[in-house]
C-alpha cells in the first residue's frame, strides 16, 4: 500500500494541536458555545484525546487533538498518531500547536498510523487524512513513511509467502523501481562462488538458499548493507520448541529493515554508492541439515564450530560479510533479528548496535533522537574474544555459558569485517502490542536514524 498526504480540499478541517498547558487560555479566547461543548466533551489535552467541533451548520470546521506534557511526550513516541485514529473521516490540516520539526515527525507517525496489512483479510482504511503541513519536506516524509511500510510488510508476510524466492522478488521489484542492479546466486551455486556457510544453513529447505546482491549509484562514498533473511527458523537439529518457533516468520526481518532503508536511500537520491547484500535462507530440519560439532570452513577462510544450529544467522551474515569487506566500502552496516540476549537487554522498543567509530555514533545518536527512533548503544567488548573461540575451530557460534550472549554474536561477526568501517544492529523487528503509528506486528527500527545520519556517517 501507498502511504501519502491528502491533497488540499475546499472542506478541510482545521486541527488545533493543544497542550495540557494550552488548553485553559485557549478556551478563555473561545465562544461560551465553544468552550461549553469543549468542557462538557471532558477534553484536557491530554495524548490520545480528539474532539470535533461543528459550525452553525453541524457541519465540523475544526478539530482538537491531545498534546500532552513534556513529561508524558517523553513516555512514548507520535503523540499526534494517538488521536489521529480517533477522528471522523475528513481531511485534516494542523493549524497551530506545533513547530516545523514537531509537525514532520508528528506528520510522518499520522502516515505510519495509516497503514495497513491487508493481504489476508480487509482492512478498514483510516477514516482521518492529514494535508502536509506547511514548511515540511512532504516528499521526504512519505518516502520514509513507505520505506517502513515495505520492511512492515516484508516481515508481516508469513513464510508460506514469504520464503527466500519470494524475499528475492521483493529485492528485484524494488531494484526496477529504482533502477538498480541485481544479481543473485542460488542453491549449488554458492558453493561454487565461495559462499559455504549460507549453502549450509539453507541446503536442508525444499526453496533453495540464495545470495541477493543489490546495487544502486554511480557516485559518492560506498554504502553496504547487509540483512539477515532467515525466512523462517526452526532452529535446525536443535528444534526450537513451540512457543519460541511462534514469530520465526520475523527471523527475516534485518533484510525487510535494508531493503526499506534502501528503498530511503534510492527514492531521496542519496549521494552514495549503495549496495544491499542478504542471505536468504531457511533454516529447516531434513536428512542433509547441518549439525552440531559440525566444522564448517567459511568464505573467509575462518573455520567455525557449531554447537547450537539454531545460531544460524550469524553463520549466513559471515559469509555475505566477508563479501562485502572484500570492496573496502566506506561504511558496512549489517541489520538482524540476531539474539533474544539483546531482547533482555533493551527490549523490543530499542535497536541495541555495536559500533566502535566515534563520527558514526556521534551522528547516529543525534539523529535517533531527532526523528524518533530510538537506539542503544552496546560495547564490542574484546575480552570476551576468548567466548567465541573454541578448542579445534577458529569461532564458536554459540558460546557456552550464556553470558552476554549479543555481545559475543557481535564479536563473532566482527571477525568477518578487517578492512572497512562496521557497525552492526541486532534489531527485534516486531511490535508486540500495538502503540501510536506503530501496529502490532512487524516495525523498522534504526532504519530513520541511519537515512537521517548518512551523510555525517560517511563524511570522515
Amino acid at each position: 500500500m501507498s502511504l501519502r498526504f491528502a491533497d488540499a480540499a475546499s472542506d478541510t478541517i482545521d486541527l488545533l494541536v493543544l497542550a495540557q498547558d494550552d488548553v485553559k487560555d485557549w478556551l478563555e479566547g473561545q465562544p461560551p458555545a465553544v468552550a461549553a461543548w469543549v468542557e462538557a466533551n471532558g477534553f484536557t489535552g491530554s495524548i490520545g484525546e480528539a474532539l470535533v467541533i461543528a459550525g452553525a451548520d453541524g457541519l465540523p470546521t475544526t478539530a482538537l487533538a491531545g498534546y500532552g506534557t513534556p513529561q508524558s511526550r517523553a513516555r512514548g513516541r507520535f503523540a499526534l498518531a494517538a488521536a489521529a485514529t480517533k477522528l471522523p473521516k475528513g481531511n485534516y490540516r494542523i493549524s497551530s500547536g506545533l513547530s516545523t520539526e514537531q509537525a514532520e515527525t508528528e506528520a510522518l507517525g499520522w502516515l505510519l498510523s495509516s497503514y495497513r496489512f491487508d493481504r489476508y483479510k480487509t482492512a478498514t482504511p483510516m477514516a482521518a487524512k492529514l494535508i502536509a503541513p506547511a514548511g515540511i519536506d512532504a516528499q521526504r516524509v512519505e518516502i520514509i513513511a513507505n520505506g517502513e511500510a515495505l520492511t512492515r510488510t516484508l516481515i508481516n508476510t508469513p513464510a508460506s509467502d514469504m520464503g527466500p524466492p519470494d524475499l528475492e522478488k521483493a529485492a528485484r521489484d524494488l531494484a526496477a523501481q529504482h533502477g538498480a542492479q541485481i544479481e543473485v546466486t542460488v542453491g549449488e551455486d554458492l558453493l561454487a562462488s565461495n559462499l559455504p556457510m549460507i549453502h549450509a544453513v539453507g541446503r536442508a529447505a525444499d526453496r533453495a538458499p540464495r545470495l541477493i546482491d543489490m546495487r544502486w549509484g554511480d557516485h559518492g562514498p560506498t554504502l553496504t548493507l547487509v540483512g539477515k533473511g532467515v525466512c523462517f527458523d526452526t532452529g535446525g537439529l536443535n528444534l526450537k520448541p513451540g512457543a519460541s518457533m511462534g514469530l520465526m516468520k520475523k527471523d527475516m526481518g534485518g533484510a525487510a529493515a535494508v531493503l526499506g532503508l534502501a528503498h530511503m536511500i534510492m527514492a531521496t537520491g542519496a549521494h552514495v554508492r549503495l549496495r544491499v547484500l542478504i542471505p536468504a535462507v531457511e533454516n529447516s530440519v531434513s536428512s542433509n541439515s547441518f549439525r552440531p560439532q559440525d566444522i564448517l570452513t567459511s568464505r573467509k577462510g575462518l573455520t567455525v564450530e557449531i554447537n547450537n544450529t539454531d545460531a544460524e544467522g550469524r553463520l549466513v551474515l559471515a559469509d555475505a560479510l566477508a563479501l562485502a569487506d572484500e570492496e573496502k566500502p566506506d561504511q558496512i552496516i549489517s541489520m538482524a533479528t540476531l539474539t533474544g540476549a539483546a531482547r533482555v537487554a533493551v527490549g523490543p522498543d530499542l535497536a541495541p548496535y555495536f559500533s566502535d567509530d566515534a563520527n558514526f555514533v556521534a551522528a547516529l545518536e543525534s539523529s535517533a533522537v531527532a526523528v524518533a527512533d530510538p537506539v542503544w548503544r552496546m560495547p564490542f567488548h574484546t575480552p570476551y574474544e576468548t567466548m567465541i573461540e573454541p578448542a579445534i575451530a577458529d569461532l564458536d557460534n554459540a558460546p557456552s555459558g550464556g553470558f552476554a550472549g549479543c555481545i559475543t554474536a557481535a564479536l563473532f561477526l566482527r571477525r568477518f569485517v578487517t578492512d572497512s568501517n562496521y557497525a552492526h544492529f541486532d534489531i527485534y523487528g516486531w511490535q508486540p502490542s500495538t502503540a501510536p503509528a506503530r501496529a502490532k506486528g512487524g516495525v523498522g527500527q534504526a532504519t530513520r536514524a541511519l537515512l537521517d545520519a548518512l551523510d555525517r556517517i560517511l563524511t570522515k
